[in-house]
């Protein structure tokens, strides 16, 4: 049989549909996403034996970025050095002193993840490891961590112009689009209704303190002591050394303080490199990567200058962390390799032939394409698992659909590609910012993504009807207070209807 049959046609689709199906009914990801890429590689090849297993492992290969897996074993040995030095510990205990409920804690941990917006990685990781003793203290339940890490991490990078994000779709521009990548970002933000609609329901949530659906019932079981409700097993809980009572606030603090500093300074430095001649453009140019590396290498160097010294830890016991670190993170990593290898067959089926080609007859009224283009960028971040993917397919369709055209309608139709692109991510089981919120927050993925598509529905719903009113109306004011209320609206019925219950 011959592959080519499969390649740009709806078949190409069944890979990623079938390992979110699996995942989502068996609850266990890995040998969900494992079938997805083999049924890929059987229909690329056609479903010859030896073929298939080449094209298996050449995509995993190929697909593999050494980068952020490196940055995520380097971080995990971070998260362990500061449970080890006793540095997580103290600043609970210090927070805890400050911080004197669970709405605190919550909104706490929304506003560092709202600070923290140079990149989405960097934010779930970095967060979750700083949050994790101060929510587990007021019985937080792990899932609403991830969803909390989750929901102000991709939501705030989509937003912020000083981004990795931002240079990502400065990139996907055109240079015939009569407007640069940077100036098109800029103009989207306040259109992008999903982003901010996100993080207006995670304020509402953290200030109500009100739950729904298979959240409420993992808050509940926190309340009584289990903050996993199932998963637990695949964290091990880190151990301090004896040196721990030493520890202090400071232990943690300053190790986040050049862990943030030195990555914003890389990233300017390589924004430079590049040709960049101001901040703004140095970020748009960066080398993200590179300097996330850099910056979490320098953070371990600054430990061990900090904690040896003061015999916080032990030599033996800061270089076995490196090992500790990366048994951590070897969930994230697992799943990110596969889900990496699941996009990479996607692209060898034609999953973004067969979606230009569905978008092409979908204009017909211009009117109803950002509601059409959110929809679209959902279902494909959803399949894929990716919104830079989905930004790199839908965004240079829409500039050229607008070409020469009503640049208002361009500005919003590619604003609701990256809501859609960021929403459909929120509801993958195989896009790698879920599986970082999810290790952030040391939570089980599959207790993460259900939850949070909850969530992540009702606000793609309230989206829906905000980007039918745009294509109407095209005044961002007039949208974004209207789907805000219509939020808030939606929001407030369910809580009443809930507590009748």
């Amino acid at each position: 049989m011959d592959g080519a049959v499969f390649i740009g046609t709806v078949w190409s689709l069944l890979p990623p549909i079938l390992a979110i199906v699996l995942a989502l009914i068996t609850k266990e990801v890995y040998s969900s996403l494992f079938l997805g890429v083999a049924v890929g590689a059987l229909m690329y090849s056609g479903f010859h034996p030896w073929e298939s297993f080449v094209t298996f492992f050449d995509v995993m290969k190929s697909s593999m970025n050494l980068n952020i897996l490196i940055f995520d074993v380097l971080l995990g040995m971070i998260i362990v050095l500061m449970a080890k030095s006793g540095g997580s510990g103290a600043y609970g205990r210090w927070a805890g002193e400050r911080i004197k409920s669970k709405k605190s804690a919550s909104l706490a941990t929304m506003g560092l993840g709202i600070l923290i917006f140079v990149d989405d990685y960097f934010n779930c990781l970095t967060v979750g490891s700083v949050m994790r003793p101060v929510t587990d203290r007021y019985k937080i339940s792990r899932a609403k961590l991830a969803y909390i890490i989750d929901a102000t991490a991709a939501p705030v990078c989509i937003i912020a112009p000083i981004s990795s994000w931002a240079a990502a779709v400065n990139s996907y521009v055109p240079e015939n689009a009569g407007i640069t990548g940077f100036q098109l970002f800029l103009s989207t933000i306040p259109y992008n209704l999903y982003a901010l609609l996100t993080l207006a329901m995670v304020f509402y949530i953290c200030v109500t303190g009100w739950d729904f659906g298979l959240m409420k019932i993992h808050e509940k079981n926190a309340e009584k002591g289990d903050l996993f409700t199932s998963g637990k097993e695949e964290f091990e809980q880190l151990k301090e050394e004896e040196g721990h009572h030493k520890g202090k606030v400071i232990d943690l603090v300053l190790p986040v303080a050049m862990l943030i500093i030195s990555a914003v300074g890389a990233m300017i430095y390589t924004g430079y490199q590049d040709g960049a001649q101001d901040i703004v453009n140095a970020f748009a140019g960066c080398d993200a990567e590179t300097s996330l590396i850099f910056a979490t290498t320098v953070t371990i160097l600054f430990m061990l200058l900090l904690y040896l010294p003061r015999k916080v830890i032990s030599f033996k016991g800061f270089m076995d962390s490196m090992a500790e670190g990366f048994k951590l993170m070897v969930p994230a990593v697992t799943i990110l390799i596969f889900a990496w290898s699941l996009k990479g067959i996607g692209d060898l089926l034609g999953i973004a032939s067969f979606v230009e080609g569905m978008v092409g007859n979908q204009m017909a009224a211009n009117m109803l394409v950002p509601m059409i283009m959110f929809c679209v960028a959902i279902f494909l971040a959803f399949s894929t698992g990716t919104s830079w993917g989905t930004f790199a397919i839908l965004v240079p369709i829409v500039v050229a659909l607008f070409e020469n055209g009503n640049l208002e309608m361009m500005i919003i139709s590619v604003s609701a590609v990256l809501a859609g692109a960021v929403c459909g991510d929120h509801v993958s089981p195989i896009s790698d910012t879920t599986v970082m919120s999810s290790a952030g927050a040391q939570s089980n993925h599959i207790n993460h993504v259900s939850t949070q598509m909850q969530y992540a529905m009702v606000v793609g719903g309230v989206c829906i009807v905000g980007y039918l009113l745009a294509g109407l109306i095209q005044v961002w004011w007039i949208v974004l207070g209207i789907s805000l209320a219509l939020l808030l609206a939606v929001l407030s019925v369910m809580r009443y209807l809930t507590k009748k219950q």
